[in-house]
């Protein structure tokens, strides 16, 4: 690929032409005064991982703030608005489709990135209506598609990049060394290709913008990128009088609200199921999250709501898959971890093998994800003590070669026993994410498997 239009044609044909597709058709859609809410919902629809990624964002704060109860995707529509799941659809399948093909530093930040500016357009953005609410985070999200499609491929050209990138070199310059062409060009490229409608041409595209929301959207996406330095310096300071003029309010007023819509992006982060990235947006502190130390903030309404659920379940008739998938999805949603096993012992009771999984990136463990109960192999160092832990890598651990991640980052473990034996366990990472679970993360933690426990004892006993 020796050119913008090169990369473009192998971004959409090659690479990624599913999710060029899906976009392009939910497009279409929104864009037709004759769309029904069926139409729009039979696209989500198509695409089990997508739907259930909509059903969970239509149940947040940030997109439902009644907190009505939204359990299938007509529903959402009509309670939420077609423009607002218009905006999860999409941000769903951009997650998806990247993710699901890579996970290096550099997707991740850029992911991180897009998120934080997508959800300051939006909460920035006066209130006139909900169309414009979510052009503008829409706006923000894909405003670097190109960078993010580029970084989802394992390429040599990517491979290339990264080197010269990590030693200083201008990220222009670079891009132009080893692409023939830039990061923007091959966004604007995307855009048309792709259909992605006049106002991401406008904010994409180069001169003034033509709106006040394109302005918005360009200097939301400017923001985040200086925010990973911090609220403060002239570059930034800049940028607070831009948008402050975009929003009618002084600098020292926009520095504020940036803060507190920071929080709310870590939040939108964690509905999605890309926790890890949460460590890579800036706080609401005022510091920067550059240094990824930090585990991302749990839900606690959420969490106590599905202890509820749990306990209404071991109340009437204990139902131990049921269970285990409330688990499951509490240790994802509530707490925070992106990937999530329960395995139990197979038929020879030598070994642990995967029986429910969650969250993105679990697809080999299926077949793969297998930990010795006498403690040897690769996983041996998994298996838990008596009490549900965290689990701490060794610095030079061995690996497996389904999974870059498994057995080398820290993660959460809690077994379940019968009869004082170890006949399982729970485990949950957040893959790409280098921090180590907090002391909160463990206690919410520790909550769950307690349930699931508690369902298998109850059993036992009928």
């Amino acid at each position: 690929m020796n050119s913008t239009q090169a990369w473009v044609t192998y971004l959409s044909k090659v690479e990624l032409p599913v999710l060029a597709n899906t976009l392009r058709r939910i497009n279409e859609l929104t864009d037709s005064k004759n769309s029904t809410v069926n139409e729009l919902a039979n696209v989500i629809l198509n695409d089990a991982q997508l739907t259930s990624q909509v059903l969970r964002l239509s149940n947040t704060v940030f997109y439902n703030q009644t907190r009505t109860q939204v359990s299938t995707v007509s529903r959402a529509i009509t309670l939420i608005g077609f423009d607002a799941v218009k905006s999860m659809a999409i941000s769903s399948l951009i997650v998806d489709a990247l993710l699901k093909r890579n996970d290096r530093p550099h997707l991740l930040r850029c992911l991180a990135r897009a998120i934080h500016a997508a959800v300051q357009a939006r909460c920035l953005m006066p209130r006139r209506n909900e169309t414009a609410l979510e052009e503008v985070f829409i706006g923000a999200l894909l405003m670097n598609i190109g960078e993010l499609a580029f970084w989802s491929c394992e390429t040599d050209q990517a491979t290339e990049l990264e080197e010269r990138l990590r030693l200083d070199e201008p990220p222009v310059e670079a891009q132009k060394a080893v692409l023939h062409s830039t990061f923007t060009e091959i966004t604007r490229g995307l855009v048309d290709a792709w259909s992605l409608g006049p106002f991401i041409k406008d904010v994409v595209s180069p001169g003034q913008a033509n709106s006040t929301a394109s302005s918005l959207v360009r200097n939301s996406v400017e923001m985040a990128r200086l925010s990973e330095q911090g609220w403060s310096g002239p570059d930034m300071d800049k940028v607070l009088e831009r948008l402050g003029k975009d929003i009618g309010e002084s600098p020292a007023v926009v520095r504020d609200q940036l803060k507190v819509n920071a929080s709310e992006a870590t939040r939108v982060a964690v509905s999605l199921g890309i926790p890890q990235v949460t460590a890579m947006m800036p706080g609401a502190d005022g510091k920067s999250g550059d240094a990824g130390a930090q585990a991302p903030d749990m839900d606690p309404e959420l969490q106590l709501e599905i202890l509820r659920e749990l306990s209404q379940c071991l109340a009437e008739k204990p139902d131990i898959n049921e269970v285990c998938q409330l688990v499951i999805e509490g240790i994802h949603r509530a707490i925070g971890m992106q990937r999530v096993a329960l395995l139990m012992s197979d038929r020879t009771g030598n070994e642990l093998v995967p029986r429910k999984l969650g969250g993105r990136g679990t697809e080999e463990w299926r077949q793969h994800f297998v930990i010795r109960k006498d403690g040897t192999g690769p996983l041996g160092s998994l298996l838990p003590h008596a009490h549900c832990s965290i689990f701490e890598p060794k610095p030079n651990a061995e690996g497996v070669p389904y999974d870059r991640w498994l057995g080398k980052v820290p993660a959460l473990i809690g077994p379940i026993k019968a009869n004082g034996r170890l006949i399982g366990l729970f485990y949950a990472d957040n893959a790409a994410g280098t921090y180590t679970p907090s002391k909160e993360q463990l206690s919410a933690f520790g909550h769950f498997i307690q349930n699931a426990q508690l369902c298998l004892t109850l059993m036992s006993t009928h």
